[in-house]
């Protein structure tokens, strides 16, 4: 059966061991820390500078 997560053996135990197994959990990860606070830094950024041109 097609798991999110399999069960695997590591040496140490890693979160991004865990991260690895599933096709989409690296990717809803990567979005959480990297794609969505960009989005919300270029809205501030150019509600700022909006602000600054007024």
């Amino acid at each position: 059966m097609n798991a999110m997560f399999e069960p695997f053996t590591d040496v140490v135990p890693s979160f991004f061991g865990t991260l690895a197994q599933g096709p989409l959990t690296l990717t809803i990860f990567l979005h959480t820390v990297i794609v969505l606070p960009m989005i919300w830094i270029y809205k501030q950024e150019k509600a700022r500078l909006e602000q600054e041109g007024n």
